[in-house]
């Protein structure tokens, strides 16, 4: 008797320790980190410096090969730099829109819940590939958008036929999709003290002065976070391209993921694949870097810290 009572003063010792409970909850985490990201990166990563396809029994190691094979693959050239543009362009575009509407939404009025889940929608539903084909018909020969042109009396245009304007309604939808950014803008749009706001009243200041002097490096550390976001959003963006051009005219809008995608699993070149993805990660990797190192130039900090 005394042992069974020894046994389940164990067992209660056991299930009252915190680490142990804590343990437990944590354990779903951390079996699904290892099997579905760490083993995935780790194996990833051997592949890169291999030349192997996927049912491939035979694995060649090959060095750096698929590393330096990157600079004369024009394709990859014209992928990198299509992905360039369209960050260089989206991202700027939708922070922008963002706060803009942000800052209309704070502005006291019973109907600004409402508005702001209905300027959430879009970015709820936007990156699926529903919303992708809908996208895709609007700017169609004979879609929406042509046909308001032709009712003004303007020229219609080819969208995604002509290789310099096929990735401007990819960058459009992109924007479209505003709404996280926007809720985080309004929020720190929340957080500015209003004796700010007074203070530059009395001053005499007008609503772009209040706006330049005051709005902007108050969110600055907002701006820095949802810029960090969105321009490794950007970098991954793949469903616009596949779903409306898969990445055509011409490669004109062939995202990085997207070739990423056609080299693993269209041409079957695996281990090419993953060199290009840790290509990437050091690019965002630098970009990323470089953000925060500016960040001092521009990042307002309330304690005068740079």
């Amino acid at each position: 008797m005394s042992e069974k009572t020894e046994r389940t003063s164990g067992f209660s010792k056991f299930i009252n320790n915190n680490n142990t409970v804590g343990y437990i909850f944590a354990f779903p985490f951390i079996f699904g980190f290892i099997c579905f990201s760490l083993i995935p990166i780790v194996t990833s990563f051997y592949y890169s410096f291999t030349d192997y396809s996927m049912g491939s029994k035979s694995v060649t190691y090959v060095g750096f090969k698929n590393f330096i094979q990157l600079f004369s693959d024009d394709v990859f050239i014209k992928s990198l730099g299509v992905t360039l543009k369209y960050v260089l362009l989206s991202v700027p575009l939708k922070l922008a829109f963002a706060l803009l509407v942000a800052y209309v939404l704070t502005r006291k009025s019973g109907m600004v819940t409402l508005y702001r889940s209905l300027y959430y929608v879009p970015s709820l539903v936007g990156g699926s590939v529903a919303v992708a084909l809908v996208w895709k018909q609007l700017f169609a020969r004979k879609g929406l958008i042509n046909v308001v042109l032709a009712d003004m009396g303007l020229k219609t245009v080819n969208w995604f036929g002509d290789q310099k304007l096929a990735l401007y309604p990819l960058i459009l939808m992109t924007v479209w999709q505003f709404g996280s950014s926007m809720i985080i803008f309004a929020a720190g749009l929340k957080e500015i003290p209003t004796t700010y706001y007074e203070a530059a009243r009395i001053d005499g200041a007008n609503g772009r002065q209040t706006f330049t002097n005051i709005t902007l490096p108050c969110l600055s550390p907002i701006i820095l976070y949802n810029l960090v976001m969105q321009t490794i959003q950007a970098f991954m963006s793949f469903t616009q391209a596949f779903v409306i051009t898969q990445g055509g005219p011409n490669n004109g809008t062939l995202l990085y993921a997207l070739n990423v995608y056609n080299q693993a699993f269209k041409y079957n070149h695996m281990g090419y694949a993953c060199a290009m993805s840790w290509f990437m990660l050091v690019i965002m990797s630098l970009i990323t870097l470089i953000i925060f190192k500016s960040s001092k130039f521009w990042v307002f900090q309330e304690g005068g810290e740079d």
